[in-house]
């Protein structure tokens, strides 16, 4: 095998995917980036058996062949050679030298037989979905705050995609707080999955300034994202994932509008108390005709109590956690909030009513937070 590249492209691909080779496998060849020539094509790969990332790599000069070797050796190494220069790589019995100007090394590589085999997406029966890389990463970014880190219950340590009346719809909770974005309008095709969030982070991660679309493939237990020369592959979560529509309200007593920069300022301001006190709570009440009010105490330092005033229809509070609000509104792209919540027990989902949060006029975002007993 031998190919011949532009360092930079070179150290770019490396970077996009090393990041799973971490070194915490217990298969050693999981730490090793896969290169592969054929027909002048080449491609980098590596897995950690539940993703795999593939970057294809444009060469000047190639020869067929495959091997793999040490990713973050081969990462860092390269990195370190002088920019703008050509970088060769020579594959022959598992001895992988790479040399570029004055520098050259030999690396022990790895028979390819013992690398796994990469899954594939049947094209033929795959539902497929194109988007701008813009709107997918906003909306991704929108939900991926609420999943859950607890793997007892894995549905829920990932991004659900669904379809419902002709929309893709991404949600994502972790039984403390909900988000719901509309993804994609006037969709033909039909999906139910649940993708990992630390597979979407990745995707994040791979995207650059230069990638304008993203396309989605899935089959039954697979998802594949393409962003131009990147294929992110990955197995799907298996179970099953909550009616989410069941726990959110369908009306709110209390509702009021206020502009986000300001509600981000008292709940930041609420949260340097509240982050001393019991459950990082902080208080939101309403006064009529015209105080929304956030508070929050912590006996060892004080309390803060600071006001925005905006039109109010009802008298009532809500407690909830300082950080969750926070996270809400910083992914929340509107100038005006609208704050939904109301006293006592919803009558739809018969529990505790929580705070719901959206743009002034529009419903393509919605976020949810349970309230806490203080």
């Amino acid at each position: 095998m031998e190919i011949e590249v532009n360092n930079e492209k070179l150290s770019k691909a490396l970077n996009n995917v090393s990041r799973i080779a971490t070194g915490k496998v217990t298969l050693p060849v999981l730490n090793n980036v896969l290169i592969k020539v054929k027909d002048k094509k080449v491609s980098l790969i590596t897995t950690n058996l539940d993703m795999a990332i593939v970057d294809f790599l444009p060469v000047s000069n190639s020869k067929d062949g495959i091997t793999t070797i040490p990713a973050k050796l081969i990462t860092e190494f390269v990195s370190n050679l002088p920019k703008n220069t050509q970088t060769k790589i020579i594959s022959k019995e598992n001895k992988v030298t790479i040399s570029a100007d004055k520098y050259s090394s030999i690396i022990n590589g790895s028979p390819a037989d013992d690398f796994p085999e990469l899954p594939e997406i049947d094209e033929k029966s795959a539902v497929i979905f194109s988007m701008g890389v813009e709107e997918f990463k906003n909306g991704i970014n929108q939900v991926i705050i609420a999943s859950s880190n607890d793997f007892n219950r894995p549905a829920l340590t990932g991004v659900h995609f669904y379809t419902n009346n002709k929309s893709l719809y991404i949600v994502a909770t972790d039984g403390y707080r909900l988000a719901k974005k509309e993804l994609i309008k006037n969709v033909k095709s039909e999906i139910k999955v649940t993708i990992p969030a630390s597979t979407l982070q990745e995707v994040l991660r791979s995207i650059n300034d230069n990638m304008e679309e993203i396309e989605i493939s899935f089959n039954e237990d697979l998802v594949r994202f393409r962003l131009g020369e990147i294929e992110i592959i990955s197995k799907l979560i298996d179970a099953e994932y909550p009616n989410i529509d069941n726990l959110i309200p369908k009306t709110s007593d209390i509702n009021l509008v206020a502009n986000r920069e300001e509600l981000i300022r008292i709940a930041k301001l609420a949260s340097l108390f509240a982050r001393h006190g019991a459950n990082d709570a902080i208080t939101c009440e309403t006064k009529t005709p015209d105080v929304f009010s956030v508070y929050s105490i912590a006996n060892e330092f004080g309390e803060n109590d600071s006001i925005i005033n905006t039109k109010i229809n009802k008298d009532g509070k809500i407690s909830i956690t300082s950080k969750y609000l926070i996270d809400a509104l910083s992914v929340i792209d509107d100038d005006e909030i609208s704050i939904n919540f109301s006293t006592g027990i919803d009558k739809n989902t018969n529990i505790t009513a929580p705070m719901v949060l959206k743009k002034e006029k529009s419903d393509d975002y919605i976020h949810i937070l349970m309230p806490i007993t203080i």
